[in-house]
């Protein structure tokens, strides 16, 4: 699928805002007064600054409201939903924390917890998804949840959790390629399948449906050479989990090498999401020769 640089913005930094809420709402760390401001305000503006970005993909953004009315069957709905009861919750769980000094843990709780709620709807939103085997597959809501919350445990400077987090989401991240290469061609769909004619023959297309670009070719298809993949992949486990662990684990603390470890991982969160995209293939794509 075409990688749209708002989707990659919205799942990444929502879920490193809402991870870093979920840990703030359970008191990690335990902060007060204007150092617990700076920690709201950093998870509000990640947050809020996805869920914004998201917007610019929508066909038509001054309908965005009408998305909380599905709820019921929509994974994306059920975020929005879950996105606004978390940002109001865990905003007067803040106001108590910021200016009263006062830790309401119940409110904290379940601040925390409708965060990562969110988050596993937003990966839902993909994880449903069986006209893309990639994503239609457990690994879909592990990761999304692996990655916020590593991540999140970076900006609430839980150095000893984040550790074991960057090998538990590069063992996970590793599965996940390793395992998405083959679900396509394990679910089975062919030219065959998809037009319905395999009961007269094989079946090749002799010219496009048309001869324009549309939606479909734009958004549903993107093809990634398997080279430059590979190579991505490298450079992105490396950015993403290797490198911070070394500098984590192996190195003397400090403040800068743990800043410059972050900034390292978020790349390397980026690179990865835009491989979780570009190598998704949707099966519209038979219709049109890219598999």
């Amino acid at each position: 699928m075409h990688p749209a640089p708002s989707i990659i913005i919205f799942t990444v930094f929502s879920g490193l805002g809402f991870g870093l809420l979920t840990y703030l709402g359970f008191g990690k760390p335990d902060v007060s007064g204007f150092t617990a401001f700076v920690f709201f305000l950093i998870a509000y503006a990640m947050a809020v600054g996805g869920l914004i970005a998201s917007t610019f993909h929508l066909g038509h953004p001054e309908r965005a409201l009408k998305a909380f009315t599905q709820w019921r069957s929509s994974w994306l709905s059920r975020e929005g939903v879950l996105s606004v009861l978390a940002l109001v919750i865990m905003g007067l769980y803040a106001i108590g924390v910021v200016f009263f000094d006062t830790r309401i843990a119940w409110l904290g709780i379940l601040g925390g917890t409708l965060s990562l709620a969110t988050v596993v709807a937003t990966s839902m939103i993909y994880g449903q998804l069986k006209t893309v085997p990639r994503w239609n597959h457990w690994s879909t809501p592990i990761l999304f949840v692996l990655y916020s919350l590593t991540g999140g445990a970076f900006f609430a400077g839980q150095v000893w959790l984040a550790k074991p987090l960057l090998l538990l989401l590069g063992i996970a991240q590793l599965l996940a390629w390793i395992f998405g290469d083959s679900l396509f061609r394990e679910s089975g769909s062919t030219i065959e399948t998809a037009t319905g004619l395999g009961r007269i023959g094989k079946v090749r297309l002799f010219e496009g449906p048309h001869t324009g670009g549309n939606y479909l070719t734009r958004e549903m298809i993107h093809i990634v050479g398997r080279k430059h993949a590979q190579k991505l992949r490298v450079i992105a486990i490396f950015a993403l989990t290797i490198i911070p662990w070394i500098v984590l684990a192996l190195l003397p603390f400090s403040h800068i090498l743990a800043g410059i470890a972050a900034i390292l991982h978020v790349i390397g969160a980026l690179m990865a999401r835009w491989l979780f995209f570009a190598q998704a293939e949707h099966t519209v794509g038979l219709y049109y020769g890219a598999r």
